[in-house]
């Protein structure tokens, strides 16, 4: 599977909440079919088939770029030392 790029999967996290709290806030064609969207997005981008699957791959996605940047951190201070 190809990993998403972080800059990506932020928005799509962002585009997924609006959507969500839209729906929740004031139900319409227009946000139900914006939230089917964000929903579909999300879940091919982290490879799931459900919303909380997708969430939780997201969340998971998300922990690895921090540790890969900690590591990119710790990696370039070893080096200017």
């Amino acid at each position: 599977m190809l990993l998403p790029a972080e800059k990506q999967l932020r928005t799509v996290l962002a585009q997924f909440a609006q959507a969500r709290i839209e729906h929740d806030v004031r139900p319409t064609g227009r946000t139900s079919r914006a939230l089917e969207d964000a929903t579909y997005t999300l879940c091919v981008m982290t490879g799931a088939r459900t919303t909380e699957q997708a969430l939780l791959a997201a969340d998971a996605l998300l922990q690895r770029y921090l540790a890969d940047r900690d590591t990119t951190g710790q990696k370039n201070a070893t080096l200017a030392a």
